[in-house]
């Protein structure tokens, strides 16, 4: 029973299969494991508001489709000038229009877009689906509306009469840039149907975090009731490019969390179908209520979310289609009360920027989970944990890899070391066992329990060498999620040739060092009685190799220290702690 040998087998079809699945989820498909959780969740969040609220349409949604109309008093104030405001700090560039205070375009100037060398095997990598391009001097791009995307954050009252994110605001004087300071603010102030709303947007140095203060004041003759929209505005078209092996090159999907739904990750197709299936039904789906939580729209390795400060008022949650192929998601926040003369300010957070688990975490409870780790999220967080604690020590994540396998494998040794013992005693039995094969080999049930008997009788343990395999295997899979996910990795060098852990290898010298220690360690264990399968556990090595040409290159680096450290294991246990009839020759 060449049990080792299956479950090598096992372990290679399931990777196959999870990045399938991987692929498959990130480029809106259906999930082969979760096939039904995002229409579930799209159906949750989705909301149409009830009947007698003041809000026209949707929360919103009138505003955000274009139709919301400013009162008729002020038609005066629609021929204002408007303008786009550019805030600059170090770390990010955003325009603000005039026209409704929307975040038109926000730049990331301490990330590139794309980190892609040119290299002279473009046309094979094209024609596999990676992206081969040279790197470009163009930043991140996160808002942005053009041809190709549409993309904002726009805030207003959800009432026609009121300001809103089609009303016209004036821009109050001041700097539009740090200067030396900590920090800037943008002032933006616009009255309609006698109720000002002021937008506060306050920039800071090193912070992707924006201050949104907005400030409502009561100028007509008798209380009102307002109520303030936070929304995000994303197209649906699904970006092209990347391949089965490392999934798409970007992807965009909203989110929303609260204490009590916890995160939702929703889908753009899943909120169209669920707004086709609304518009036919007469009942009206309201929006989750909550006094707390935020909204979010994800992509790979970035995010912009807003996050209202003011605790324990309560607010809606909604996702909608507002226009073809434009789709919001929205808090609603209720702000009470107003007397006349009397202003009101509410506090909201708009972060737009990395996934950096350290940061995000400080933003708001739950949003360092936008974060996608898949499946085994319960191994990679806490692996990402330690890798960070590595890398506070080194410094560099390719030496932080290699020195986390190291750590790995000497936490396994005593494991390794009785596989080990296992493997060996298998080699000096394997005569025996083909001695077994070759009688029964008319009857395999006899063939079983000669070798079950041959087992105890020589105390061996089939799975043993098994064992350290298996156990590797979920920190394999892991790693390959935390390199997919984190953005402090992104772009990160290793050394010479390695210029960014979470792109393949630019030379295909990892793949190739792998295939030689996998051939190594191959030939170290003992030799599979079957013919067959001696050369299936010959063709293993370069199977896996040309599967690892389009794994990340920090994936592939941590495979082949673990190969080489094997080796290195092995050798030191068939010669210091396995009895000399036991010795595994190479």
């Amino acid at each position: 029973m060449d049990i080792k040998r299956t479950v090598l087998w096992v372990i290679f079809s399931m990777s196959l299969l999870l990045l399938w699945d991987n692929w498959m989820r990130h480029n809106g498909k259906s999930s082969m494991f979760f096939p039904a959780a995002a229409t579930q969740q799209a159906k949750n969040a989705q909301t149409t508001t009830p009947a007698n609220s003041s809000v026209p349409a949707t929360a919103a949604s009138a505003a955000a489709s274009g139709t919301t109309t400013p009162a008729a008093g002020d038609a005066a104030v629609v021929a204002v000038k408007t303008e786009r405001i550019t805030i600059t700090t170090d770390v990010i560039k955003a325009d603000i229009d005039t026209l409704g205070g929307e975040v038109k375009r926000l730049e990331l100037l301490q990330y590139k877009d794309h980190p892609k060398p040119e290299h002279f095997y473009e046309p094979f990598l094209e024609a596999v689906g990676l992206p081969a391009k040279q790197q470009s001097d163009k930043n991140v791009v996160l808002f942005d509306e053009s041809n190709a995307r549409t993309y904002l954050a726009q805030t207003g009252l959800a009432n026609a009469a009121y300001p809103n994110h089609k009303s016209v605001f004036i821009a109050q004087p001041g700097k539009r840039s740090l200067d030396g300071s900590d920090s800037v603010q943008l002032v933006l102030v616009s009255e309609q149907g006698g109720v000002k709303l002021t937008k506060t947007f306050t920039f800071k140095k090193g912070d992707y975090a924006i201050d949104v203060k907005h400030t409502v004041t009561n100028n007509t003759g008798a209380p009102i009731t307002p109520m303030l929209y936070l929304q995000l505005i994303h197209d649906g078209t699904k970006p092209e490019g990347g391949s089965m092996f490392t999934g798409p090159s970007e992807f965009y999907a909203p989110a929303v969390y609260t204490d009590s739904e916890h995160f939702q990750k929703l889908e753009f197709e899943k909120i169209r179908k669920a707004e086709e299936e609304k518009s036919g039904s007469s009942n009206s789906n309201h929006a989750k209520s909550a006094d707390n939580g935020w909204i979010a729209v994800i992509q790979h390795f970035f995010v912009s979310a807003f996050v209202p400060q003011d605790k324990g008022m309560m607010r809606e949650f909604r996702t909608e289609k507002v226009r073809d192929n434009i789709y919001a998601v929205s808090t609603v926040l209720q702000l009470g009360s107003i007397v006349p003369g009397a202003s009101k300010d509410s506090d909201a957070t708009l972060y737009t920027g990395p996934q950096s688990t350290a940061v995000l975490e400080k933003i708001a409870p739950g949003l360092e989970l936008v974060k996608d780790y898949g499946i085994l999220a319960i191994i990679a967080k806490p692996l990402f944990g330690l890798m960070s604690f590595i890398h506070g020590l080194i410094g560099n994540w390719g030496w932080t890899i290699v020195a986390f396998t190291i750590s790995i494998k000497l936490a396994l040794f005593p494991l390794s070391a009785a596989g080990y013992r296992s493997m060996a005693k298998m080699k000096v039995v394997t005569p025996k066992m083909q001695a077994v094969r070759e009688r029964y080999k008319n009857d395999p049930q006899k063939m079983n329990q000669a070798m079950m008997e041959l087992y105890k009788t020589e105390k061996i343990n089939p799975l043993g060498g098994c064992f350290p395999i298996l156990i590797q295997m979920p920190v394999f899979l892991s790693l390959y999620w935390v390199l997919q996910a984190s953005v402090e990795m992104r772009g990160a060098p290793w050394m010479g040739w390695i210029t960014d852990l979470t792109s393949p290898d630019p030379l295909f010298i990892l793949p190739v060092i792998y295939a030689i220690s996998m051939y190594i360690t191959t030939k170290l264990n003992p030799a599979p009685a079957d013919p067959m399968q001696a050369k299936m556990m010959m063709f293993m090595p370069l199977a896996f190799s040309v599967m690892f040409f389009f794994f990340p290159s920090g994936l592939v680096l941590y495979w082949v220290v673990n190969n080489i450290l094997s080796i290195g294991q092995q050798w030191v246990i068939n010669n210091k702690l396995i009895p000399p009839e036991h010795k595994v020759k190479a």
